[in-house]
């Protein structure tokens, strides 16, 4: 009875005590064979019928011992040690790490020319496929010869083809045979389609001699043997290159040719045995032979839509023609192409659970973002014709103009073709006006856009109708492409300039020890430079009473303190201090590659943003504007009450300062170019200065990229700036509306005014 009553308490956990005694029986026998000590029968069998003879061969010692333990290998810690008897030299890593780890570039592109077509062919070749390589050089055999505009030529000094073509191969080699895979040369009369033969040299093997082209045979000679014709260009692998050069010279003395491609064929041919081929690895290299006074247009055939190179190009404009024609007939494809993957898209889909609520618009682009609350919501913007109706600066209405214009008529004409292309023959639509216009951007899939268009439908009889129609399209994204910038570093020296003027005689203390701190006790590599502004009236007593004097008392302070550190001063006196009128003075007295850091006495510098500042801003490229982060009224936000302190938190009362351009970083080398053009544009007017900043110069007269953005690493407490009068209407407007908007937030501004009116209604 006991019993029975205890196999049924036990039945439930029955299987999970078979499954435990299971595993460890498992486990107990596992770890019994993997601690066995004896031979292995399988490997004995195998070792005495030879299959593993060789390998145990190699790791069995003298003595019948093992070169390999059956413990995990353990590395052995070579200690640092350095000779204290030499001098200590500091290491130089290199500038990128796909250097120091032996990376090379893909492809380089050798372009051949000469006296007769440098000005014609040189120049259409330049202008048509060489930006879409990125390396890419031209050789002519010509002594001092006049390059074109935005052509990198290298001159030879002799215009015999074969010894160009062999100073060409030497060149390449010695400048550029260890930094690249691929080697491309090519005529200027060849028509190349640069995105396919990029696309061609990634699918091939780069530890092979190839020698690739369009293979021609010699005239009287080996059957066998092929040359890469030049006229369609050719490819030459690193290794082949390498392998060729310490033959150069003797194919130079001993092989006589009038083509230089034949010579450099029988070259590789005589010395290396390899001969041109024009296929390898499954890839293709196709070209095409273009016909004497050809009709452009009718050239479509698979021959010429497959050619990655199109020879002889007689003249510059059929050079320039050709891309325009290959590029549409690569679009046409491609339109095609979606449209077979957007119909077999929607017969998969009828096989899916959702069916045919399951297809997006358009199909085979991602779905509308799906908001999850309200502060999700991507709002519309609405626009018309004229005007848009959400600008940049946030006022109401804004004219529309530059790149909107742009958009908005080229998607107001998108809308038209893709009507008629739908409606036709039977209706013809004719635009009338745009009444309504929307458009958003949503992150997922592009910008959307929403029309409501009157039209005029003509039919074929003739007849006509005014409707209004709304249509929707989508601007989808595109292939996401890496925009290549110069290279920068963190190492650069940055020469802060301050303005001081009289009002702002009591906040330079917290300035030079925030400074002081962050960056002369860390020894960042910065220096500083002041900039004192009298008044006239100032000026003219600065015998008696300086005004500045305890500044000066300050900087003599950190010089005593930081023996090696240097700050100089600069006196200026004037009634309108103006920015650009400052940095004239300042900009003459430092080298033009100076890295500057326009300042305000609020800034409080640290070695974070310097460092932003060092790789925002780059030399002929780029100039960096930061918003700095301003903070609101104490007395408003907190009522008198000690502000919570939070690490995580620490821009949360404030705002980034838009109407603040202060701060700056740019290189003196960029704002002596750009305030070149200004003084032309300007003349002798030297009051149109007062009206303008720094940034108003780089936007007005300079090429360069302006970078705007907000700065968390500049953070400023809040103080009311006193506005100078004398100032242009549009800066004193600016500096009053930052004191304003720098006051509170609305809602606390809102909660000041509701309280006072409480106060005065009691």
């Amino acid at each position: 009875m006991r019993l029975a009553t205890l196999l049924a308490f036990l039945r439930p956990a029955l299987p999970l005590i078979l499954g435990l005694s299971l595993g460890c029986s498992l486990s107990l026998l596992r770890v019994s064979w993997i601690q066995s000590d004896g031979e292995d029968t399988c490997m004995d069998t195998g070792v005495n019928n030879g299959l593993f003879a060789g390998k145990m061969q190699q790791d069995t010692l003298p003595g019948g011992r093992s070169s390999q333990n059956d413990e995990d290998f353990k590395p052995r810690i070579v200690p640092y040690y350095r000779d204290p008897n030499k001098p200590y030299k500091k290491v130089l890593r290199t500038r990128y790490i796909q250097t120091e780890l032996g990376f090379h570039e893909r492809l380089f592109v050798a372009v051949l020319t000469s006296k007769a077509t440098m000005n014609t062919l040189a120049v259409a070749v330049n202008k048509t496929v060489a930006h879409h390589f990125p390396h890419l050089l031209y050789f002519t055999g010509l002594r001092s010869a006049k390059v074109p505009h935005g052509m990198a030529l290298v001159s030879h000094g002799d215009e015999r083809p074969v010894w160009l073509m062999y100073e060409t191969m030497r060149y390449i080699h010695q400048h550029f045979g260890g930094d690249y895979d691929w080697f491309y040369v090519m005529q200027d009369d060849t028509y190349a389609q640069a995105e396919q033969i990029k696309a061609l040299v990634t699918h091939l093997s780069i530890n092979q001699d190839v020698y690739l082209g369009r293979a021609e045979e010699f005239i009287g000679g080996d059957e066998q043997a092929r040359y890469c014709h030049g006229g369609f260009g050719y490819l030459v692998s690193r290794s082949l290159l390498l392998k060729l050069h310490q033959h150069l010279d003797s194919c130079r003395n001993e092989i006589l040719s009038v083509r230089p491609d034949e010579w450099l064929g029988r070259c590789i041919i005589d010395f290396l045995g390899i001969s041109c081929i024009s296929q390898h690895q499954g890839q293709h290299y196709r070209s095409y032979e273009l016909a004497k006074n050809a009709d452009l247009e009718k050239e479509e055939g698979e021959d010429f839509q497959a050619a990655l190179t199109v020879h002889p190009v007689s003249e510059g404009t059929l050079m320039y023609r050709l891309p325009k024609h290959c590029s549409r007939i690569q679009l046409d494809r491609a339109y095609q192409e979606i449209q077979q993957l957007q119909m077999q898209i929607r017969n998969l889909t009828s096989l899916t659970p959702a069916r045919e609520g399951g297809l997006t618009w358009p199909i085979g682009i991602n779905a509308p973002f799906v908001p999850k609350s309200r502060f999700e919501v991507i709002s519309w913007d609405y626009f018309t014709e004229q005007h848009l109706f959400s600008c940049p600066d946030g006022s109401p209405k804004c004219e529309l103009a530059g790149a909107s214009k742009a958009d908005v008529s080229d998607i107001i004409e998108a809308a038209l073709q893709h009507l008629n292309s739908r409606y036709q023959p039977q209706l013809r639509f004719y635009k009338q006006q745009l009444l309504n216009g929307y458009r958003r951007f949503d992150p997922t899939r592009g910008m959307e856009y929403m029309l409501d268009l009157l039209l005029e439908a003509v039919t074929q009889k003739g007849h006509s109708h005014v409707l209004a129609k709304r249509v929707s399209l989508v601007r989808p994204l595109s292939k996401v492409e890496i925009i290549p910038m110069p290279y920068v570093t963190e190492a650069t020296r940055v020469q802060l300039v301050l303005p001081l003027t009289v009002q702002e005689v009591d906040f330079v203390s917290n300035f030079l020890d925030t400074f002081a701190m962050n960056t002369l006790d860390t020894h960042d590599n910065a220096l500083l430079t002041l900039l004192f502004i009298y008044q006239p009236y100032d000026a003219q007593r600065v015998s008696q009473l300086d005004v500045f004097a305890g500044v000066k008392a300050m900087v003599g302070e950190l010089e005593k303190r930081y023996a090696e550190v240097k700050i100089p001063w600069i006196s200026v006196k004037t009634e309108v201090p103006s920015q650009v009128k400052l940095m004239d003075i300042v900009s003459k007295k430092h080298p033009v590659d100076t890295l500057f850091f326009l300042a305000s006495v609020w800034t409080e510098v640290n070695t974070e943003f310097l460092n932003r500042c060092r790789m925002n801003t780059i030399s002929n490229w780029q100039v960096f504007f930061p918003m700095h982060f301003q903070e609101f009224n104490p007395v408003l936000m907190y009522h008198g009450e000690q502000a919570s302190s939070s690490s995580t938190d620490f821009l949360r009362d404030g705002h980034f300062d838009r109407h603040a351009f202060a701060e700056a970083c740019f290189y003196n080398s960029d704002y002596m170019a750009a305030r070149t053009k200004l003084a032309a544009d300007i003349l002798d007017r030297d009051e149109v200065l007062e009206s303008m900043e720094v940034f108003d110069v780089f936007l007005r007269y300079s090429g360069l990229h302006l970078f705007r953005a907000v700065e968390p690493g500049l953070v400023q407490k809040y103080m009311l700036r006193s506005c100078n009068p004398r100032l242009s209407e549009e800066l004193y407007h600016r500096c009053v509306l930052s004191n304003l908007e720098g006051l509170s937030s609305r809602s606390h501004l809102a909660m000041a005014l509701f309280e006072q009116e409480q106060a005065n209604s009691t």
